[in-house]
């Protein structure tokens, strides 16, 4: 691509994605005006877009949608995992057209707008896709201007000054207040069940890492009392809880940042012997508290088609994932054994420990969007709470 001061912007482009060399590729801007910076991913997914661009582990990225058809269900306010978006914008390949669904509430578009988040239509999401794929996941500035004016210098340079995710601690930014969880799990035509469970059901306190609300419903349909802390609670906070059980949630950013206040609560919990249950960022917390490392991935796991195997007995699961970092397995002290592991690349996906009742996976059983494959994991955690843990 041309050098940045020399690139000329289309003719009626309104939309660009800059990256920190100074190349560009251009489109059709749609949402909000204005620009943002961040990582560059990828999702695969063929539905749930609503789903994802609520999703808080999204904190800092903005997606490149490999599925062509984003928006034509429109949107509503059932189908989201956080109050708020947490993606910074998103790329698609064809515009975003009328909805045409049932249960639409609000185009696409002018909920991306209302929500202050940037589209980039008009692009090719396949070679973007490839290129993250040969060159790793690169800083970029998404950014949307009706009048196709860019300053392409300033914004090439506004992704080279971004950081990175390495390093960064997002959980802090986007984790939500103490709160019990009142609903189950959504059904059409009845919409999201209260939580009727009562004192009688087994007390699951949920660190909130950037959880997505359907792990709350889950644990519910399996049959926990939920309540919700802060990403920051502390061990005393935990405990004047009286939990059953511990659930670690999903999240953003860097673990290892993450991990410098969380890590010693989990150490802590593990050394009470209080059963323990962690997805995604969770799992990688829980791995870092046995003293087992992190480590930053080449382009991520992110869709809902990732196949993964389950080492006890060599059943695949097919399983939805959104993780840039991955639990290093060669560094997994004597005490724990993985559990599942990718079969697209060999990633630990899972581990459990041989002396605790804890355990976790890479991925996300609650989907949403996805399979549900691995519901078993809820049921595995909150049948536990009272007794050994099934095999």
């Amino acid at each position: 691509m041309a050098d940045a001061k020399t690139l000329t912007v289309p003719e009626g482009a309104t939309g660009a994605l800059v990256f920190a060399d100074g190349s560009a590729v251009f489109g059709r801007g749609f949402g909000a005006v204005g620009d943002a910076v961040g990582e560059l991913c990828f999702n695969t997914s063929i539905t749930g877009y609503q789903e994802i661009m609520t999703d808080p582990s999204y904190a800092g990225q903005i997606i490149n949608f490999t599925f062509p058809h984003i928006g034509n269900v429109g949107t509503n306010a059932d189908d989201v995992e956080a109050d708020a978006p947490h993606a910074l914008g998103c790329i698609v390949r064809q515009d975003v057209t009328a909805p045409s669904n049932f249960r639409n509430v609000m185009p696409f578009d002018q909920w991306m707008k209302d929500n202050g988040r940037i589209g980039l239509a008009g692009v090719d999401t396949r070679a973007l896709t490839r290129m993250i794929r040969e060159k790793g996941a690169p800083n970029v500035v998404i950014a949307h201007d009706p009048t196709g004016r860019f300053d392409i210098v300033a914004l090439a340079a506004k992704a080279a000054a971004w950081p990175g995710l390495e390093g960064m601690d997002l959980a802090i930014a986007v984790t939500g207040a103490q709160r019990p969880w009142a609903h189950g799990v959504w059904k059409l035509g009845f919409g999201y069940g209260l939580n009727e469970a009562g004192a009688e059901r087994p007390h699951v306190v949920a660190l909130d890492y950037g959880a997505k609300h359907n792990i709350f419903r889950n644990l519910v349909k399996a049959g926990a009392r939920v309540t919700v802390l802060p990403a920051t609670a502390t061990y005393e906070q935990v405990m004047e809880q009286k939990p059953d059980g511990v659930f670690l949630s999903n999240g953003p950013g860097d673990p290892a940042a993450t991990g410098a206040y969380a890590v010693p609560v989990i150490a802590a919990l593990l050394t009470e012997n209080i059963p323990i249950f962690g997805i995604c960022l969770g799992h990688q917390m829980l791995a870092l508290a046995t003293g087992a490392k992190t480590i930053k991935m080449h382009q991520g796991h992110r869709g809902a088609n990732h196949p993964v195997k389950r080492l006890s007995d060599g059943q695949v699961e097919i399983t939805s994932m959104n993780h840039g970092f991955a639990v290093d397995a060669d560094s997994l002290p004597g005490n724990v054994r993985a559990t599942h592991v990718s079969l697209f690349d060999g990633s630990n996906c899972g581990i459990e420990l041989t002396d605790k009742n804890a355990f976790s996976v890479q991925y996300h059983p609650e989907a949403s969007p996805g399979p549900q494959d691995s519901f078993y994991l809820f049921q595995r955690f909150v049948e536990g709470l009272k007794g050994p843990v099934p095999a």
